[in-house]
């Protein structure tokens, strides 16, 4: 199976805090999920924990490279710009990911969310989601119990899976 594509900043095992959540489900293709998660503005349908979606210097509905966007987030106001943008296709996995900021100095958290959709023999999609942070608020985040960081990626990806299914008929 395929991996996440880490900025050398953001690798995992060297940041403040890490999150990994992944489904594997049948019945499924990536090109099912895509639409979910390439538009922002779908993401409170089936996520509790997204809100205030906006894009900024007129872009959107859609993701694409190097587009900036606004949603607010476990209390965070985030400001992120997606940094890899490769849509479903076949032989590939599709990937997407941003850059996350908020706050400033002391306040300020830095993350790397990225996304990898692929199909699977059997008529199976798997979809691995990973966030990396960097600063206060992630060390903080670090030593919660339980960890929202997990269970609101889980909510994230169960609700994307149900949306995907629904629209499946």
């Amino acid at each position: 199976m395929n991996a996440i594509q880490w900025p050398e900043s953001y690798l995992p095992g060297y940041t403040d805090n890490f999150v990994s959540n992944e489904v594997i489900v049948k019945g499924l293709t990536s090109r099912d999920i895509w639409p979910f998660l390439n538009e922002p503005h779908r993401w409170p349908e089936y996520y509790t924990n997204a809100a205030d979606i906006r894009f900024y210097d007129d872009k959107g509905p859609q993701l694409e490279k190097g587009v900036r966007f606004f949603f607010t987030t476990f209390g965070f106001p985030v400001d992120a710009e997606v940094v890899e943008y490769i849509p479903p296709a076949a032989g590939q996995p599709a990937r997407v990911a941003w850059h996350g900021w908020s706050g400033e100095g002391e306040s300020r958290l830095d993350v790397h969310h990225a996304w990898l959709i692929e199909d699977l023999a059997g008529g199976r999609v798997r979809i691995l989601t990973q966030e990396s942070q960097r600063g206060k608020p992630a060390q903080t985040l670090a030593q919660a119990h339980p960890d929202p960081m997990i269970n609101g990626h889980q909510d994230w990806l169960k609700g994307l899976v149900a949306a995907a299914r629904k629209a499946r008929g």
